[in-house]
């Protein structure tokens, strides 16, 4: 069947018309929506500094967190904005964000230990165990802190080796801090001889203690003895020092006490054994070749 004109520009009218009806009706959310996107884009950018700002004011937040939650702040903008604009077009936004909901909880689901570590790396960041340069102990680890991060913590131990911890490992367990705080003891203990003036080595070890400006004054010193052993009496010099001098004045007053005793004449004993040998009763003449000749009937037989 043919149309004849009269009906194609019905038809036109019609299509075209309903162009003009669709135009005029998503004309608004359509530049609603750019307007939203923009506003939504500056307004995200403005919520991230100002996060940014609030939290640089308090000085004991850490600048990794800071860049963090001024991040989160951002995108929880945009996505808000991204909901808003579908909801021009009519979409139902209950349904979007069921679907994000839905996400969320797979995603979270699939990066359970990644997570878990970013929790643990905020914990850590909060509540400071320990900070970059301090030396700690934590899950059979110990080395000297080098930077926090959301996800693992980096050390280097004494020797020079390289550790990378997930954060999750130091914040689930114990962790000791050796230079958290000023001030640290040490027990310095050498053992003598039996025979040794006790008083005259205690006197050696307090005035060694005394003679080093890094073992402070307060707390005073202390020389006590500790342990009467197998072989040696043990004397031990309790002193304090600055955290930061408590290894090498450890070194020294081991070098200094030795050498103090030597001169002295204070031994330091050693671990020895003394072995005693008892002599055997030789058997009667007559009873070895009685057994002698039993053992060769025997073996005649």
């Amino acid at each position: 069947m043919e149309l004849q004109p009269e009906n194609l520009m019905t038809v036109a009218e019609s299509v075209l018309a309903q162009v003009s009806e669709f135009a005029v009706s998503y004309a608004f959310s359509i530049l609603g929506a750019i307007v939203l996107i923009v506003a939504g884009f500056i307004v995200a950018g403005v919520v991230q500094r100002a996060v940014t700002r609030t939290l640089r004011r308090f000085p004991s937040f850490d600048i990794t967190l800071t860049t963090f939650f001024a991040t989160i702040a951002r995108y929880a903008v945009l996505v808000l904005v991204g909901v808003t604009v579908l909801a021009q077009f009519g979409v139902q936004t209950a349904s979007i964000i069921a679907a994000l909901g839905a996400a969320g909880l797979a995603i979270g689901l699939a990066l359970q230990g990644t997570l878990q570590n970013i929790a643990a790396g905020i914990m850590l960041l909060v509540l400071k165990p320990f900070r970059i340069g301090e030396y700690v102990e934590a899950s059979g680890i110990s080395g000297t802190i080098q930077s926090i991060g959301l996800f693992a913590t980096e050390m280097k131990t004494v020797d020079g080796l390289y550790i990378l911890a997930p954060n999750s490992s130091l914040w689930n367990t114990s962790v000791t801090n050796y230079t958290r705080n000023p001030l640290r003891r040490n027990d310095l203990a050498i053992g003598i001889g039996y025979g040794d003036d006790i008083n005259l080595a205690q006197e050696t070890m307090l005035d060694l203690a005394k003679a080093d400006a890094r073992i402070l004054s307060e707390p005073a010193p202390a020389v006590f003895v500790s342990e009467l052993g197998d072989s040696a009496v043990g004397v031990t010099l309790r002193y304090w020092t600055k955290t930061p001098d408590w290894w090498q004045t450890r070194l020294d007053m081991t070098k200094a006490g030795k050498e103090a005793f030597d001169a002295k004449g204070i031994s330091i004993p050693f671990p020895q054994r003394d072995v005693h040998y008892l002599p055997v009763e030789a058997e009667p003449q007559g009873k070895s070749v009685g057994k002698a000749g039993a053992a060769a009937a025997g073996s005649k037989k």
